[in-house]
């Protein structure tokens, strides 16, 4: 199992919204120049999240992005199921530990499921010069 640069950069992405739409909606363009990332890749990730019903549009001069929900109401889990699809460590292996990975399946749903970008913020918490210590 490997997250994808999609999972990751979503996750940047919504924490980015997170934490820089607090003050009014963020365009992709701010996005990725603050993280040296392609606004153009950034626009493939953002309509999933939208559809999703976890980021929402603002159109106009000053629109952009914010988030649809409040950063508690959303797992890691959701936006990387959004992204990657289901997350599974192995099909089935039949070499006679299946009791084994889906215990490691069931820690690392958990995880997914009880982390939200709240807490992400939290966890990487702000940096003045930097918006917020939350890197690639």
């Amino acid at each position: 199992m490997k997250i994808s640069t999609k999972g990751r950069y979503g996750l940047l992405l919504m924490v980015d919204l997170a934490v820089s739409g607090v003050s009014g909606p963020v365009s992709l363009k701010s996005v990725a120049e603050r993280k040296g990332l392609s606004d153009h890749y950034l626009e493939q990730l953002i309509a999933p999240l939208r559809n999703a019903g976890m980021v929402k549009s603002v159109r106009g001069a000053y629109g952009g992005y914010t988030l649809a929900r409040s950063p508690e109401a959303i797992t890691a889990g959701d936006v990387l199921h959004v992204l990657e699809g289901p997350i599974a460590i192995v099909d089935e292996t039949g070499d006679g530990l299946e009791a084994f990975w889906l215990s490691l399946q069931d820690k690392i749903d958990e995880v997914l499921r009880t982390t939200t970008i709240a807490d992400l913020v939290e966890l990487y918490g702000k940096d003045s010069k930097n918006g917020y210590m939350f890197y690639i």
